[in-house]
């Protein structure tokens, strides 16, 4: 049988196949069906070709034989792969107990799929969340408040979808009692958000729209905070659409009283 990037799985290097008693056994000791992927987003990766034979369970591929060369990669295969992991967290599964093996079995595809487009689960999951969140936004890298605003506005957004996706706030709390996930995350996601921010800063300062006078870290600390307080300290507060115009207003009129 093949999987959708065309790839014929029990196939063993002489050309003949497994037999059933061969195969690897299934990791769940009582087999129930699962649950039908979802299939609402668009593709986003593009990853390396597939290794010649399929890692055992939760075991990275080998790198010791030659990739071979000139296969299409499949985005309907890596669409399945997502809407799998979605499918089964939106069945009550935890990030914990779901496997490399479950997850291909439940989108139709070989282990190998998986592998060659993400080094483990921690990886998968991380592109997961991203598929489920907001697009970030465009920024024009030249601009600098105005790419804050942007960059602020987004914050904002992705908090109104964690509100609104009780699976996506569930994944976040579920993430962040796996500090091995959570690293990914915040080194992948995280961590390129805040250097863009830092980044619009400095642009600003340099353009005169910021005082030159301030730490740059600050200044940016400044603007996240209250939209980071809002959406993730305090899930009752309102996070109205002219909130970010409001803010940077509030920030560079000053808070002190105005002098007559």
């Amino acid at each position: 049988m093949r999987d959708q990037d065309g790839e014929r799985d029990g196939t063993r290097g002489d050309g003949r196949h497994d037999t059933p008693h061969e195969q690897e056994p299934s990791p769940d000791p009582e087999p129930r069906p699962d649950p039908e992927p979802h299939r609402d987003h668009g593709p986003r990766h593009d990853h390396a070709p597939r290794a010649d034979r399929e890692p055992q369970r939760d075991e990275a591929p080998r790198h010791d034989q030659e990739p071979r060369r000139g296969r299409p990669r499949s985005a309907a295969a890596e669409r399945a792969i997502l809407d799998a992991v979605i499918a089964l967290l939106e069945a009550g599964e935890p990030l914990a107990g779901l496997s490399i093996e479950r997850i291909a079995r439940t989108a139709g595809v070989g282990k190998a799929t998986i592998y060659r487009r993400w080094s483990g689960k921690e990886e998968l999951f991380v592109d997961v969340v991203r598929d489920m969140e907001p697009v970030d936004p465009p920024l024009s890298g030249t601009e600098g408040l105005a790419d804050l605003r942007i960059m602020l506005e987004s914050l904002r957004t992705r908090g109104l979808a964690q509100r609104s996706s009780a699976l996506l706030h569930n994944i976040f709390a579920q993430m962040k009692s796996h500090p091995k996930l959570w690293d990914e995350y915040s080194g992948t996601v995280i961590a390129p958000r805040r250097a863009a921010m830092l980044a619009a800063v400095r642009r600003a300062v340099a353009a005169g729209e910021l005082r030159d006078d301030l730490d740059v870290e600050l200044i940016d600390d400044l603007f996240v905070g209250p939209v980071l307080v809002r959406t993730v300290h305090r899930p009752e507060a309102p996070l109205p659409d002219d909130l970010v115009d409001r803010l940077m207003t509030v920030l560079l009129q000053g808070l002190a009283p105005r002098r007559v």
